[in-house]
């Protein structure tokens, strides 16, 4: 492999953590939002339903780390602290609501004239969603992420 190869290759791979970030940051931050938006009692009767213990409290707890956990990921911000409440909302809805209905996260359970009809979905995006997470607590965050920030400016200050 040549060096220009090698060089590209770095160059590019900061690309990766950056479109997952975006991606899944978003995504944890539109789930955190509308159940805060919809009001945490319509959430948290869900919650009840199923069994939830303290489902009052989690009502509250579950939106706020989706949101705030959302922006540090699109920020890339404590990937390796942020990742670990995430995860753990994402096991928790996996075991008490997704498990049930299989794997994949379309379910199509039949066939209208005007379209399928989908059934409730599975535990694949929360095992994406965890993976994700994983690869960026463990790979980090990327070069254009706050943790890369940090890390530049800390090697600044020892240079200085």
């Amino acid at each position: 492999m040549s060096n220009r190869t090698s060089f590209t290759e770095a160059r590019y791979s900061q690309w990766a953590p950056l479109l997952m970030r975006l991606v899944m940051g978003h995504g944890f931050i539109v789930h955190g939002w509308v159940k805060l938006s919809r009001g945490p009692a319509r959430f948290e009767m869900l919650l009840a339903q199923i069994g939830v213990p303290s489902s009052k409290l989690a009502a509250w707890v579950v939106p706020l780390v989706e949101l705030l956990g959302g922006i540090a990921v699109l920020a890339g911000a404590f990937m390796a602290i942020t990742a670990v409440p995430l995860v753990a909302t994402m096991l928790a809805a996996m075991f008490s609501v997704h498990l049930e209905h299989g794997f994949s996260s379309v379910n199509t359970i039949g066939l209208t004239a005007d379209g399928p009809v989908f059934g409730p979905p599975g535990y694949e995006i929360n095992l994406l969603y965890i993976a994700g997470l994983l690869s960026l607590a463990l790979g980090g965050a990327g070069a254009f992420s706050f943790d890369a920030l940090m890390v530049r400016r800390r090697r600044q200050r020892g240079q200085a």
